[in-house]
């Protein structure tokens, strides 16, 4: 017989389906069930559009399924306030669904409280139903809430051995064309892609998304995010900059930000944001991410180099997902350049904890997503 985790599960598949079209919703999915099995399913297709609860009712409807009575399984605490959609915990309470099992509560302020308003209505509510899995469907709107900053992904295409290029410095091609596909996704649903000032000069790279078809490619090119101390040429060969100069964002330092070859690349488009220095003498990156946030509405970036910006992340607590994709190839070479490189750590008692969250067949590869293992927000998870 199923059990409230499995449809717990099934909603958290379903939540996935909004992935790159709700930001800056969290994605949610709901499922209807009566007598031990499932009615009706939705989830949050679009940002603006019917939340998860109002598309599983609307499938419930469209199916000829009376809902009263029956248990629905939401991922994230029903809203309780009237956004770009009435509250969903009264809309349930309207539908006199018996029972709600909801997977975490809701971080925002402004929203939650739905929960408590269905008992309220004498609606039976369960909380914390795979509470960890659904708090990593919305890590993401959890960031954008609690911190003020995008969610970073650190992406990575390494060999077995944990190299993401030969020691000449040539990555093509780690992994293998379906992997290389999926990244273009990946890019097609955050709104920034960030790469490291020797990513910039070795690779020239145009940092867009090149999907063949389907509902992701029709979302805007993501923003270009470069962090340099050397500023590039406004007249030199960088395609970013000569083929879209306003899609291109540098971070640099407060010097280089204040002269002449920065007026020059701003006169043309490029976005300069001089950061502070830590006192190891790197470039403090989070005012550089929250500028992003706040000036140009960037909800999700996606990292994609190289190991020294990957390792400058972690080591600022900026990395909230790390995503790997293993090709089954070995380099065997301790000069070839490493997934992250730069932190000088003399124990293993000092590495970087991680939890892995899926693991997943991308054509001949393994794609490998981890979080930090950092303690869960338990007023958060269960209430």
């Amino acid at each position: 017989m199923a059990s409230d985790a499995d449809f717990m599960a099934r909603a958290l598949v379903l939540a996935e389906r909004g992935r790159g079209f709700v930001t800056p919703n969290p994605r949610v999915g709901a499922v209807l069930v009566r007598d031990g099995a499932i009615v009706a399913e939705g989830w949050h297709k679009v940002f603006g559009g019917p939340h998860a609860e109002v598309e599983c009712l609307h499938d419930a409807e469209k199916k000829g399924v009376d809902p009263a009575g029956a248990t629905m399984y939401v991922t994230l605490e029903p809203c309780n306030h009237f956004g770009k959609t009435p509250p969903c915990s009264r809309t349930l309470l309207d539908a006199r669904v018996g029972r709600v099992v909801v997977g975490c509560l809701d971080p925002n302020p402004v929203a939650g409280g739905g929960a408590e308003l269905l008992r309220q209505g004498g609606v039976d509510v369960t909380v914390g139903v795979l509470a960890l899995e659904c708090r990593d469907a919305i890590a993401d709107f959890v960031v954008w809430k609690t911190l003020g900053r995008p969610f970073v992904t650190v992406k990575l295409a390494m060999t077995l051995d944990g190299r993401i290029a030969s020691r000449t410095g040539d990555s093509g091609w780690v992994s293998g064309e379906a992997s290389r596909a999926r990244v273009h996704a990946m890019r097609a649903a955050c709104q920034a892609v960030l790469v490291g000032g020797g990513t910039l000069a070795a690779d020239n790279p145009r940092l867009t998304h090149r999907l063949d078809g389907g509902p992701l490619a029709r979302n805007p090119q993501p923003l270009a995010v470069a962090v340099t101390r050397r500023l590039p040429a406004p007249d030199g060969p960088l395609a970013l900059v000569r083929d879209r100069p306003e899609q291109l964002v540098i971070f640099t330092g407060k010097a280089a930000a204040a002269g002449p070859a920065a007026a020059k690349l701003t006169a043309l488009g490029v976005r300069v944001f001089g950061l502070p220095e830590k006192a190891d003498g790197g470039l403090d990156l989070l005012p550089g991410l929250v500028r992003l946030r706040t000036e140009a509405n960037v909800y999700t970036v996606l990292c994609e180099g190289g190991g020294g910006l990957a390792a400058t992340l972690l080591a600022q607590g900026l990395l909230d997902e790390l995503t790997v994709f293993y090709a089954p190839k070995v380099l065997g070479d301790d000069k070839a350049v490493a997934g992250f490189s730069g932190l000088a750590v003399p124990r293993m008692a000092g590495a970087a904890p991680f939890r892995f969250v899926a693991t997943e067949r991308v054509g001949e590869d393994l794609m490998v997503t981890a979080r930090p293992a950092v303690p869960t927000d338990r007023a958060t998870v269960d209430g």
